[in-house]
């Protein structure tokens, strides 16, 4: 199987990002049986969909798997569900804000992921590395990222596996913040990495069969 796997450039005025160097650290890589093919998102709200949409039109994976930056988190954190909403803590690199407006407008309320998150956490912790599983990926552009993906998948009436991770920031990100941040290694994360897409590869992971979105 091929699985695609995503990553942002850095932003908030950090110069590096977990999930980009996790990404390209992978890049190329067979975990159990999956290739591993990445992509590096810009944080762009008017690009980071297309350049998504690109490398899955791209490379016709057979599961998707975003990574995100999340300041704060102390574990690696499995999203459950994305939002039909962008509202923006900060600005996107470029600079812009939104405020309490839909991803796609009249889109459904929200998507529930469709990796087998209950299994990557058991996965994950298996392996020693703290995760915790997360209601929804926020408001910013890593929400704003799955619920595109979740809602061409769904539009498109394809059947291809897909969800988000969110990382904590790495020593040298916490330690030139100040805040006394929580954080993870890049070894420690992509420890975990690893182990959620050697269950994403396991042949007893079976697609749902229901319909993965909620309703408005």
């Amino acid at each position: 199987m091929k699985l695609l796997l995503t990553g942002f450039e850095p932003f908030g005025g950090s110069p590096i990002n977990p999930s980009e160097q996790a990404a390209q650290s992978l890049d190329g890589q067979t975990i159990c049986g999956a290739q591993i093919v990445t992509a590096i998102l810009p944080v762009d709200w008017q690009n980071a969909p297309a350049a998504l949409f690109n490398a899955l039109d791209t490379n016709h994976p057979d599961a998707l798997l975003c990574l995100g930056e999340s300041g704060g988190r102390a574990a690696i954190s499995i999203e459950r569900v994305a939002i039909n909403l962008l509202d923006f803590g900060i600005p996107d690199n470029t600079g812009l804000t939104i405020n309490d407006q839909p991803v796609v407008p009249a889109g459904p309320a929200a998507y529930f992921v469709t990796l087998p998150v209950r299994a990557i956490l058991n996965a994950i912790c298996a392996a020693g590395v703290p995760a915790e599983l997360s209601l929804s990926a926020g408001s910013y552009l890593c929400n704003a990222i799955l619920y595109s993906l979740l809602h061409r998948i769904s539009v498109q009436g394809q059947s291809i596996p897909a969800g988000f991770i969110h990382l904590p920031v790495l020593p040298q990100q916490a330690a030139a913040s100040n805040k006394h941040l929580p954080s993870m290694s890049l070894d420690t994360c992509l420890t975990g990495i690893r182990a959620a897409i050697e269950t994403i590869a396991s042949p007893s992971f079976l697609l749902p069969t229901v319909d993965c979105h909620l309703p408005n």
